[in-house]
């Protein structure tokens, strides 16, 4: 039999153990630590669509576009026990792809979600301009710019439980266990010719939305009386706004390249054709397109450019209904 003196240092050691053992696997686990209570506003972050964006080789000349509307058709609501009225997807996406069409140096958006608040306000302008008193100066407005492409398009599907998994271990009342859930969500953008209605082009992207838990616990006896439970966890989201604003600038830049590959636009500069960005966002599509033709032969890396610039057809060949000439040939027109 074991003297007393020894028996009681065995004990704290393992009440030791066993109260240090979760405090490891709390620090193992948490790789992200909680954010603060407070944190000043800051802007949205970039993600690598954005800086596809921003690293877009300039345009020969900039194409005027307008926005109707990018609305959610998913018919989509957060799961309980979330409110039953809350949205998946936000419903301000019209107002992220304004931005990212203005932030690519491509096109110039013109206000028509909120058309009727610029008419007012013209209107009220236009008011000021009855008689004035002598010297004083005319009220001058510019008139309202046209569009020379209609954007349409929405979020057009949101899955939720695309992908779930989990793993967890327990060993002698110490274990660890973890969750993974993935959704998707999916938009779709096209360019439409104001002239003839003619769809451009037509573009659909996917991003997943990552969510993950982490969960340490410990249930031990650490003597014949005494029983220590630990708990712990943290999880962590995608924010769905910034995964549906990347898939939306993605939906841009491939827009971009598409169009100059069609001759719809044009770049100030050929050789920019083969820029390391606009050379991986057609590699992308080039590759999804050779998966469903198996039959078609691999295309060539790099992609060759398109023809220089839009050429506008011959003066004796009629441009046909079918045919439409380059967009960025024409100026932006201005309404009365």
């Amino acid at each position: 039999m074991k003297p007393a003196h020894a028996i009681l240092p065995s004990r704290a050691l393992q009440s030791a153990a066993a109260l240090l053992l979760p405090l490891l696997l709390g620090a193992c686990s948490f790789s992200h630590p909680p954010s603060s209570a407070r944190s000043d506003a800051q802007l949205v972050p970039a993600t690598s669509a954005t800086r596809d964006l921003l690293q877009l080789p300039p345009p020969k000349g900039k194409v005027a576009v307008a926005v109707y509307g990018f609305r959610d058709q998913t018919g989509q609501y957060k799961p309980s026990p979330d409110s039953s009225f809350s949205t998946a997807v936000t419903q301000g996406a019209s107002s992220i792809l304004v931005k990212a069409l203005k932030e690519s140096g491509w096109f110039i958006p013109v206000e028509r979600e909120n058309l009727q608040n610029l008419l007012t306000e013209r209107k009220i302008v236009r008011a000021l301009e009855m008689p004035q008193p002598a010297g004083t100066p005319a009220v001058q407005i510019p008139p309202l710019v046209a569009a020379s492409v209609l954007i349409e398009g929405g979020i057009v599907a949101y899955e939720s439980n695309v992908r779930t998994g989990g793993a967890g271990a327990r060993f002698l009342g110490v274990g660890l266990s973890s969750q993974y859930r993935v959704d998707q969500v999916t938009v779709n953008l096209r360019s439409i010719d104001i002239r003839g209605g003619q769809v451009l082009q037509s573009i659909s992207t996917t991003k997943t939305i990552y969510s993950y838990e982490i969960h340490p616990s410990v249930f031990k006896f650490v003597n014949v009386k005494d029983l220590v439970e630990v708990e712990a966890g943290m999880t962590r989201n995608e924010p769905t706004q910034l995964c549906v604003s990347e898939a939306i600038e993605a939906a841009v830049a491939h827009l971009v390249v598409q169009g100059v590959k069609d001759g719809n636009w044009a770049l100030k500069d050929s050789a920019a054709w083969s820029s390391p960005v606009v050379q991986r966002y057609l590699s992308e599509r080039d590759t999804l397109y050779a998966a469903r033709r198996p039959e078609a032969a691999p295309a060539a890396a790099p992609v060759p450019a398109p023809a220089t610039t839009p050429q506008p057809a011959p003066a004796a060949t009629p441009v046909s209904a079918t045919t439409p000439e380059p967009v960025a040939a024409l100026a932006p027109k201005e309404m009365p």
